[in-house]
């Protein structure tokens, strides 16, 4: 149990929640110190590297007892060993769809608090998850000195993302959907929780539509150089858990072949064949291209449709072959 001079400095750091009424879900850390926000966007080398590197200078505190205000609602939790917590709990009134706020408080010190997000997608044809690392940003996953060489030398706003792949995911997004109402994406990545706010300025920079991140454990900065390698097991867990959430919903999933996302989503869809309509997989080893095939070409028996693909510009064509867009539409 930490003491009462440490309580003062701890920091509550809360992600974007989500779930339905019955359902809801709300995950953060719980760290020593301020924290840590990068304001600086430029090409210089030294002071890019300095931004990543804070990032990983981070303390986790386990321990810490935690209240979140929903509502009427009152809920609470302690933290785990590694800073992490999670509320998970069932809303006492209607949520309408949307993003809804929450106070995520010390117990043992009310005067820190942190404002979160939850949010309660719409009811859509379909709902999306996709992984981030070489299916919409550039990463070189399966490349460490590659890798490393663009995590450190670039920052959010000039990591680039595949060509066409924002164009696909705002089409994707808008697709038989209200106005101003779009459909759901969440973006499921073995990167690490450190690296959540690099994520949300690269998607908000590049314009790809805004969703829910469930990404991996945090790292230290000794760990810096196992980034992304966070075993893929919690990936598909994580994916589970959101099907698992919506049970109705049908769901499309993006990823690459640069590691283990065909198997994950073939064990995905081969669990929950009802809940997917298709697999997208970008083609980034084409030494993988055959053992991709094979893995998923018996999902299309359980009626899943398959997408092995080079360019954004045949995966846009399949998604109009399938009706998951119009063939008029335009992007957004």
């Amino acid at each position: 149990m930490p003491k009462a001079s440490q309580l003062q400095n701890i920091n509550i750091k809360v992600y974007h929640g989500y779930g339905h009424k019955h359902n809801m879900m709300l995950y953060g850390h719980t760290l020593q110190g301020k924290p840590i926000i990068r304001k600086y966007y430029g090409n210089n080398l030294f002071k890019n590297l300095y931004q990543l590197l804070r990032i990983f200078f981070v303390k986790p505190v386990g321990g810490i007892a935690l209240t979140l205000s929903w509502g009427n609602q009152v809920l609470k939790t302690v933290s785990e060993k590694d800073g992490y917590f999670k509320f998970q709990w069932e809303s006492e009134t209607d949520v309408p769809a949307g993003w809804h706020t929450a106070m995520v408080t010390l117990r043992d010190n009310p005067c820190t608090s942190t404002e979160a997000s939850v949010f309660v997608p719409h009811i859509s044809q379909y709902a999306f998850i996709s992984d981030i690392d070489d299916t919409v940003l550039i990463s070189h996953s399966a490349a460490t000195f590659q890798k490393l060489r663009v995590l450190f030398t670039k920052n959010p706003r000039t990591r680039k993302a595949f060509a066409d792949v924002v164009q696909h995911y705002q089409m994707l997004a808008h697709a038989y959907a209200e106005p101003n109402v779009t459909n759901p994406f969440f973006y499921v990545s073995s990167s690490e929780w450190n690296l959540y706010n690099e994520l949300l300025e690269f998607f908000s920079f590049n314009k790809l539509p805004s969703g829910v991140f469930l990404l991996s454990g945090l790292k230290r900065w000794y760990q810096l150089f196992k980034t992304g390698g966070t075993k893929h097991h919690g990936k598909l867990v994580r994916i589970a858990r959101v099907l698992e959430v919506y049970p109705k919903q049908r769901f499309v999933l993006f990823g690459d072949n640069s590691q283990q996302d065909p198997q994950i989503y073939a064990a995905i869809a081969a669990k929950h064949p009802q809940q997917i309509k298709a697999i997208y997989i970008r083609n980034i080893k084409a030494s993988k291209k055959a053992a991709t095939v094979a893995t998923l070409t018996p999902l299309k028996a359980l009626g899943v449709q398959i997408c092995l693909f080079d360019c954004d510009e045949d995966a846009i064509a399949f998604s109009q072959q399938i009706q998951l867009i119009p063939e008029a539409i335009l992007p957004v």
